[in-house]
């Protein structure tokens, strides 16, 4: 009996698609883009991967065992003196945070001045980066730390006596191991006189110092330093988290004052992406082992350890002090301060194929906040009065934060903070920082706990 057509079968359902984790969007962007142009990609900023970082831990508030301090009638200090193992003058600084190296070139005249503005308001250093020393930075910093780099662009004696610090940069969080660049866009007429380059040609920075091939050298070029300044400037060696313990423990053998010690959150103006994403520690993890290489030459606070990268709040900067780090440094937050990847530009930025928040192509100098610029009409945006206001405001918060901490762990010091004072929340922060787990008295690597 014919009982017609039968209705087909439905196709069972296909699974929803699926993208790789290990081919992900933006993976196969950078593929397309590197297949397209064959050259690797540029920018500025530091490592935007997510890390360990200061949030991964916690403070325990005194209760009974501790006795916080009441904050409006005890005192809690936030000064801090760098340098004093052997210069005549050390730094003598009032808050435990201060301005990172970012030269004039990479930045305006105008961000430079706002920087210097700021930190002398504030009672803390700001530092020249490569390039050189303007004037309008001298005049702005009460402190100013002279950076001197493998590239020796705008390096000249009289400038390191007009400093009050002089920081011998061997490696930088965002690129240890890497040198600078700085576009030819950027290299205006000033810019190249001060560095002696060609105009509008780029500019890449040496990976390493051309004198010296080891800490034998370094320790040679310490001594050089201080008879150039005749013993008054503290001497400050910086690198980039990649081996603390050792490079912490061969600077302060060669005779630094000051360690600083740069971890991979840190900025840059400009550098391979790859490099910044794939090389370095994070400053979490570099901290610890930088103390204990201190600690073992018993020169722990004799020479003062800085440390920078990602550095955001007053939190940031009392887990780094409870770590054992004498101070701070910020760069991204500075510029930040000022104005950059403001909201206010978003047009601008998205016309630059970006949002406010994301912007990094620094590199090319068309920043509309007038920060990482050399164009004159958008440098002119940035006020450095206003910009300096901003930034003072702003230590000035991460300072009120940090001694809130402290008090609340009952600390008349902020430099009384201690890694007692700590709890990780991640297995990887408690082995970084060295301090327990959270609920536990577990120590990842230590052995023993419950």
């Amino acid at each position: 009996m014919d009982q017609g057509p039968s209705t087909p079968p439905r196709p069972a359902p296909r699974p929803a698609p699926r993208m790789s984790a290990t081919f992900d969007p933006g993976t196969l962007t950078e593929i397309r883009r590197a297949a397209a142009t064959g050259i690797y990609d540029i920018r500025g900023y530091g490592a935007k991967r997510a890390l360990p970082h200061f949030d991964d831990l916690l403070f325990l508030g005194a209760s009974i065992s501790r006795y916080p301090l009441e904050g409006y009638r005890e005192r809690c200090g936030t000064d801090v003196v760098l340098g004093a193992r052997f210069a005549k003058k050390p730094v003598e600084l009032r808050i435990p945070v201060t301005v990172a190296g970012m030269s004039f070139g990479s930045l305006s005249a105008q961000a430079k001045e706002a920087l210097g503005r700021g930190a002398t308001i504030a009672g803390t250093s700001t530092t020249t980066g490569d390039g050189g020393m303007t004037p309008e930075e001298r005049q702005s910093s009460a402190t100013l730390v002279y950076q001197y780099l493998p590239s020796r662009y705008g390096m000249n004696p009289d400038d390191l006596r007009a400093a009050d610090a002089i920081e011998i940069v061997v490696g930088q969080g965002a690129k240890p191991g890497g040198g600078g660049m700085l576009l030819g866009q950027k290299i205006t007429e000033r810019v190249a006189a001060m560095r002696t380059l060609p105009p509008g040609i780029d500019q890449r920075s040496a990976s390493r110092h051309p004198d010296w091939t080891g800490p034998d050298d370094l320790e040679i070029k310490i001594l050089e330093l201080r008879e150039v300044t005749d013993w008054q400037k503290p001497i400050y060696v910086k690198v980039g988290a990649s081996r603390p313990y050792y490079d912490t423990a061969l600077a302060a053998k060669a005779g630094a004052d000051v360690v600083v010690l740069d971890g991979m959150q840190g900025g840059t103006a400009a550098t391979q992406t790859v490099f910044i994403e794939n090389v370095g520690l994070p400053i979490l993890a570099a901290i610890r082992p930088a103390v204990q290489a201190l600690q073992d030459l018993g020169l722990h606070r004799t020479v003062q350890l800085v440390v920078s990268g990602g550095v955001r709040n007053g939190a940031d900067v009392a887990k780094a002090l409870a770590l054992g780090a004498d101070a701070v440094s910020i760069g991204t937050a500075a510029l930040a301060a000022l104005g950059d990847n403001d909201p206010a530009f978003e047009a601008e930025y998205a016309a630059l194929g970006t949002h406010a928040g994301a912007y990094d192509a620094w590199h090319e100098g068309r920043d509309p906040a007038g920060i990482t610029t050399q164009d004159p009409a958008l440098a002119a945006r940035l006020d450095p009065v206003l910009g300096g206001r901003r930034l003072a405001n702003y230590l000035a918060v991460l300072t009120l934060e940090a001694q809130t901490i402290a008090r609340a762990c009952g600390k008349s010091h902020v430099h009384n903070l201690e890694p007692e004072d700590l709890v990780a929340l991640t297995v990887e922060a408690a082995a970084m920082a060295r301090v327990p787990l959270a609920g536990t008295s577990w120590i990842p690597g230590q052995g023993g706990g419950q």
